[in-house]
């Protein structure tokens, strides 16, 4: 018998994955624990937590929340795509205007442009329209046009335009150059190029991360507290200021914080499956 035969007669043992198994009852003993102290802590006051999970007020927040994600979502992709399609422009001054407004945007705190944006009927009482040193057709108070809830889409939206205009720059360089030749060689023209050819081929490296920037939004959402606009974290805020149940209230918002995140994640996998199935 050969050397080779005899290690095939040889019985086969099977690895041993020690660690493994350790790990897992390292992870098991952690996950007890952290359901007996959620069960057995008073504290927490679950009772206070399902009695406030459909508030009236609760409610209102979270639809306020949802609604400041949508809209700056919307101003987001709407202007990123713009400032995007500037950068990747020929024109070196639009070149310019891009970069300049993304490295303002992005280089400076998010909580510090909504702060800017409520507070600037402080530095121009008024804003106009109409010709330069010439007549107005149109004059109104800032602080009139410009409400918290305003200020909050404007500073959200802006905001969110620098991202985007980065995903989007990305996506459409990841389409091959050949194929924009190719249609403008057909007689396209350039916006039609972008519509037909471009846009929908560039949305499979463009939609991923602006799921993830959607659900980052849903969370950055909760610093408009500052600017006194009662979303679903201010909402719980304004509740335990009177009854000083901290705790309960700020699970009652993480909870939905927690259900719109999944939701949208669930949301985002199938996108991203559908677009991978096409690619």
């Amino acid at each position: 018998m050969t050397s080779v035969e005899e290690h095939a007669a040889e019985p086969i043992v099977p690895l041993r994955r020690t660690g493994r198994w350790v790990a897992a009852a390292v992870l098991a003993v952690l996950a007890a624990m952290a359901v007996s102290f959620v069960v057995t802590t008073p504290a927490l006051r679950l009772d206070l937590v399902a009695g406030y999970l459909f508030e009236l007020s609760i409610m209102r927040g979270l639809l306020l929340t949802i609604e400041l994600t949508v809209l700056a979502m919307l101003a987001g992709v709407v202007l990123g795509t713009a400032l995007a399609i500037m950068r990747l422009s020929e024109n070196p001054l639009l070149r310019w205007v891009s970069a300049a407004y993304v490295w303002l945007f992005r280089g400076t705190p998010i909580l510090v442009q909504l702060l800017f944006w409520f507070f600037l009927g402080a530095v121009m009482p008024r804003i106009s329209v109409g010709i330069p040193f010439g007549p107005e057709f149109f004059s109104a108070p800032v602080n009139t046009l410009i409400t918290p809830f305003t200020a909050a889409i404007l500073g959200l939206g802006l905001n969110e335009a620098a991202y985007m205009a980065e995903i989007v720059r990305a996506g459409i360089g990841s389409v091959d150059r050949g194929q924009r030749e190719a249609a403008e060689a057909l007689g396209m023209r350039p916006a039609l190029v972008y519509r037909r050819v471009i846009l929908p081929q560039a949305a499979r490296v463009i939609v991923p991360p602006t799921a993830n920037e959607t659900i980052s939004m849903l969370k950055l959402t909760s610093l408009v507290l500052v600017i006194g606009l009662p979303d679903l974290l201010t909402s719980a805020q304004l509740i335990y200021g009177r009854n000083f149940q901290q705790i309960p209230l700020l699970i009652v918002a993480s909870l939905w914080y927690l259900a719109l995140t999944t939701l949208l994640t669930f949301a985002q996998s199938r996108l991203e499956r559908r677009l991978g199935g096409h690619a």
